[in-house]
């Protein structure tokens, strides 16, 4: 098999194994086992788990920091922001394995550089939605419209509904919120 292909299966794995166990109790061995291949095969490809979950990162938060940066560079317009709210909840989205791990594993991933660096991006996003021209109220419901996006899917896991539908509703209530605090 291609280097590639188990650089990739070994990435999702870990994420899995991750995600199901937690960081600080999913050792190489159990990536490993898991995989059917040795621990000397998985050395060859990665030396310790905190490089796998950094290749995991560098390539899925990519995505993000894109998003963050197409919002920066718009004029403050409704349009511009619901887009980039759009935008942002895209990417989001597209790395929610990664961001589960990162956000059920704050205390053993704080300390390491993409976990930093992880904590870094979500407030520069946050960050993309501040309405400093109008009043407090409305200020608050754009910064609630990021957070919405960050933080609501992880609180919809019991609720009935395909995965599609609660990004979608999420996404509905985001931009309503948005709409609402950008009344300037």
């Amino acid at each position: 098999m291609p280097r590639t292909n188990t650089r990739d299966r070994i990435q999702q794995t870990a994420l899995k194994l991750f995600a199901e166990q937690g960081y600080d109790r999913t050792s190489l061995r159990e990536i490993a086992d898991d995989l059917q291949m040795t621990k000397a095969a998985l050395y060859y490809h990665f030396k310790a788990k905190e490089d796998i979950l950094a290749a995991v990162a560098e390539e899925q938060l990519k995505p993000i920091e894109d998003a963050i940066a197409w919002a920066q560079a718009q004029p403050s317009s409704l349009d511009a922001r619901r887009e980039a709210l759009r935008r942002y909840a895209t990417a989001l989205s597209r790395a929610e394995p990664l961001l589960r791990v990162f956000e059920e594993n704050q205390a053993a991933l704080c300390g390491l550089s993409f976990g930093t660096a992880y904590c870094e991006l979500r407030e520069r996003g946050l960050a993309c939605f501040y309405a400093p021209e109008g009043e407090l109220p409305n200020q608050l419901r754009s910064v609630l419209a990021a957070l919405v996006v960050q933080k609501v899917p992880y609180a919809l896991d019991g609720m009935e509904g395909s995965p599609e539908a609660k990004r979608a509703a999420v996404l509905e209530v985001a931009l309503d919120l948005l709409t609402l605090g950008c009344r300037f």
